[in-house]
């Protein structure tokens, strides 16, 4: 893996973290296109990386972040419920991720067996979920500041909203499509559930994060060294940073719907290209 090739992977991880289009399926295309194969250390490197969208969620929600340090140290109630809120969210998404790890990087992220068609699929499917989704609420003329705010999620909805994250562990589903949807559907309004999906993801990618660099790090920094890594890194900090300005912008206006119709863009142009007869 080269720098520039570094530098397209922080771009595409940073701008799809917590965007609901899946930036697992993304990066997997991203390694098929640019020809890197996949191994431990290309995998781990996809993964620390998210470390530069983390940061940028922090930054941007420092306010609500300090809110919970001082809940955990017993100075902010709101900020403490909070906390336990996510922490609740991120348990079953913990427990079967460590359960389900080897068949699920065997059989789903992009290898020999089906390459890359889970990944379509769930794209489609994915997408078509939100293009309903949409055409319901747009006839009930739901705006998408109806609902509950973060502050007011429950422990119980929290786990809820955790479980249906478990479904994004299958690769082009997108984690926080369904953090965003499990929240909407509890009861939150779409811009607390979109805040709700930013703030699990910092849980749910830093123990991803962790996890991955004290299994294969030493095997990721001999393969490519510490260059790529930092290239990466910011490349997917700025990215991140934008995408979700841009995200909460957007959808305090609008609905999903855009996502969906990316999603089944995507889904048909890229398995077109996988039917397209090799020469």
């Amino acid at each position: 893996m080269d720098n520039f090739q570094a530098f397209i992977l922080g771009l595409v991880e940073g701008l799809t973290e917590y965007l609901p289009v899946s930036s697992t399926g993304h990066l997997l295309l991203a390694q098929r296109l640019m020809g890197i194969e996949s191994s431990p250390a290309s995998d781990a490197f996809a993964i620390c990386i998210q470390a530069g969208a983390i940061l940028a969620v922090l930054g941007l929600y420092r306010q609500r972040v300090a809110q919970m340090v001082l809940g955990v140290l017993g100075r902010n109630e709101t900020g403490r419920h909070l906390f336990l809120a996510l922490v609740s969210a991120f348990v079953p998404a913990a427990i079967l991720g460590l359960l389900l790890e080897k068949p699920i990087k065997k059989y789903l992220f992009g290898g020999d067996a089906w390459g890359l068609w889970p990944i379509v699929a769930a794209w489609f499917v994915g997408g078509l979920a939100i293009l309903v989704v949409s055409l319901v609420r747009r006839r009930r003329g739901t705006s998408p500041a109806t609902g509950l705010d973060l502050d007011q999620l429950t422990i119980r909805m929290a786990l809820l909203v955790g479980l249906a994250q478990c479904l994004a562990m299958w690769p082009g589903v997108s984690r926080s499509l369904l953090t965003i949807v499990g929240g909407v559907l509890v009861g939150l309004s779409l811009p607390a559930a979109v805040e709700l999906s930013f703030l699990l993801g910092v849980i749910t990618l830093s123990a991803a994060t962790a996890y991955d660099a004290l299994k294969h790090g030493p095997e990721m920094l001999a393969t490519y060294g510490p260059t790529p890594l930092l290239i990466g890194f910011g490349a997917a900090w700025l990215s991140a940073v934008l995408a979700v300005k841009w995200m909460v912008g957007y959808l305090k206006a609008h609905s999903m719907e855009i996502f969906g119709w990316y999603r089944v863009g995507l889904a048909s142009v890229v398995a077109a290209w996988l039917l397209w007869p090799s020469t």
